[in-house]
């Protein structure tokens, strides 16, 4: 299975790479790591079943290039273009080289599912990113690729996988989670890619209901 992962030295997809090249559940997997300077991930272990692209996802040329025989996308970036070039371009290579399956990192509340106070401050940290966000899972909801929308929390480093997911028409469950629990579920659906097909999901530590602020 070969896996193309976008803004390939985010802190989350770091996080993937790794537990996809040291893990034997994993070993069946190769990795295309896009970025914009390749020197960010050098040294990676079993870098044989590593290829390292240099591009920006905002130029639709570089993309498309990177998507040559993919059969799974992670987008680890949220697209805050005004014009969603990100996504556009993400899709429109998918449909060029026959690619279907598709997750892409988007913010919690772009459905206004975030409840209570958290909810109300929340909205009022991100709603400027909010059109940009809200019409990038649009795109893809109408793209008719097989799709993920993975709503992140509020992101801690604990060292701990505790998440609990909910679905595009669930409230949201939760402030705040782990890097480490995103990375979890992103690599169930690697594993399972009927898991969140088609939908958008949620994720959080569920103990965390109820905060007025992130927990870190």
């Amino acid at each position: 299975m070969n896996v193309l992962i976008m803004a390939a030295n985010g802190r989350i997809a770091r996080i993937v790479e790794h537990r996809i090249l040291t893990e034997n559940q994993f070993s069946d997997i190769n990795l295309t790591l896009f970025l914009r300077n390749s020197s960010r991930v050098t040294g990676l272990p079993n870098s044989m079943r590593v290829t390292v692209v240099e591009g920006d996802i905002d130029n639709a040329g570089d993309v498309d290039k990177a998507m040559e025989n993919q059969n799974l996308v992670f987008v680890a970036v949220v697209d805050h273009d005004k014009d969603n070039a990100m996504t556009n371009n993400v899709i429109q290579a998918m449909n060029n080289h026959g690619v279907s399956r598709v997750l892409f990192t988007n913010i919690l509340g772009i459905y206004n599912e975030v409840p209570g106070e958290f909810g109300r401050w929340n909205h009022e940290f991100v709603k400027d990113g909010l059109p940009a966000a809200i019409n990038s899972d649009k795109l893809l909801s109408e793209s008719g690729l097989d799709y993920t929308t993975l709503r992140l929390p509020w992101l801690n480093d604990r060292d701990e996988v505790k998440y609990e997911i909910t679905h595009r028409h669930d409230q949201y469950n939760g402030v705040s989670g782990s890097r480490q629990s995103v990375a979890d579920l992103i690599l169930s659906i690697i594993k399972d890619n009927k898991l969140g097909s088609r939908d958008s999901l949620g994720l959080a530590d569920p103990a965390t209901q109820g905060q007025d602020q992130p927990v870190y």
